[in-house]
Order: structure tokens, then sequence, then C-alpha cells
């Protein structure tokens, strides 16, 4: 058999390396932290366990963490793949109050952001309901779940649209990951420094270290994080 053959024949190369975020967060992540083998993450606006997950490839090395979504029902298939996990079903807030949560056909587009969920429509997904639903301050659930004396490594933030109230809503005296993942919305970097979710984390102690498309990301300067 020639060479090409050979290659044409195995196309998952020994080289090759899995990916599972969508724009290749992990792989960021994988450079950042190497082949450290354990670490703790927290994943906000988790989506699903392993579909454009920041932090699945972190749970297969055998890191652990916490996993919250709002969706109705989307912490089942985290039991099931993630069961090492803590896995949970609810809305981070500013404030403790009850929102109007969209829901979408598609998963990905779930919002608390009305002008989200508008832009969402526009792009052709289809609304299936509106939902009331509880909320907490990030603050008082890291407080209450995160394990004594652990370090949060990675914090992947993407709610579509309310980046800023969750992160606004942390204790950052007391919680500060060492990586921070934000969704971001402008992306002429001439004028980054525009944008209030750069602004907010500038002014907790955090520098940009990297970016893709879509996503930051933020490294905490100080030393004494949790």
């Amino acid at each position: 058999m020639s060479f090409l053959k050979h290659l044409f024949r195995k196309p998952h190369h020994r080289f090759a390396r899995r990916c599972f975020s969508q724009e290749g967060e992990d792989m960021i992540l994988r450079r950042h932290f190497g082949q450290r083998k354990s670490g703790f993450y927290v994943d906000i606006g988790a989506h699903h366990p392993f579909r454009y997950s920041n932090t699945y490839m972190f749970y297969k090395k055998g890191w652990r963490g916490i996993n919250i979504d709002a969706t109705p029902g989307s912490m089942k298939p985290f039991e099931r793949y993630r069961p090492y996990d803590t896995n949970l079903e609810l809305a981070i807030t500013r404030e403790p109050e009850t929102l109007e949560f969209f829901l979408f056909d598609d998963h990905a587009y779930n919002t608390f952001s009305p002008d989200q969920a508008d832009n969402a429509v526009a792009a052709g997904a289809k609304l299936l309901s509106k939902q009331a639903m509880p909320g907490l301050p990030l603050g008082d659930v890291l407080a209450r779940e995160v394990p004594p004396n652990t370090t949060i490594d990675i914090m992947s933030v993407d709610v579509e649209g309310m980046d800023l109230d969750v992160l606004k809503s942390n204790d950052w005296e007391q919680f500060r990951p060492h990586v921070l993942l934000v969704e971001c919305l402008e992306s002429d970097l001439s004028h980054i420094d525009r944008d209030p979710v750069y602004q907010f984390l500038t002014e907790q102690d955090y520098r940009l270290y990297a970016k893709t498309v879509n996503t930051w990301f933020f490294v905490c300067n100080r030393t004494d994080h949790n």
C-alpha cells in the first residue's frame, strides 16, 4: 500500500488533538495548564457536557468542578456523562430574584437577555417559550458549593448577553479564578478598553491573556487568588 493510501485510510492521525470547545478555547487552556492532571473549574452557562464545552477536556484528564446552566433539564446529561462534577440547574443573577428566561430550539441561544433573544430570532432561531426562573448571585452559589481551601483554576462564563451581571454577582475577595473565560461582544481590539466587561475585570486586577473570535481569556494578576 502506498504512503498516501495508508494516510487517507487513517484520518485520525496520531498527532491530532481532540477539541470540544466551539472555537478551540480548550486548546488555549491546555497550552496554559500543560499536562496537569488535577484542578478545579466553574462552568457557567455550561450548556452541554461536551458540546461546545470549555471544560470537558479537563474532566477527562481528571479535573473536577461545578457546571451551572438555567435551561430546564440541562443537568440530566451532565449527571450521566459528568457524574463526578457538581451539576446545578439554576440561574445566576445580581441579586436573589426571578427573571424571564427565553428558551429556543437550539439551547445554545437560551438567554435571560431580551436583546439577545431578539437577535437570536432575527438570526433564524425558533423561540419555544418564556419561563420565569429564580436566580442567585454567583458569590452565594460558590460559597455554598466550592470545597474549602479549593483554588478555582478556570472559570468559564457564557450566558448570552448577561455575562457582566454574572461577573458583578461574584465575591471577588473570596473567589478569584486563575483563568477567566468570558464571551466577548467587542471584536475590535483597538476599542477593547471601551468594553464594560474588560473595564470591570481590569478593575478586579485581571489582564487580557488571549482571545478567540467570541471569547476573551483573562488571567489574575494577584498571587493570592483563592
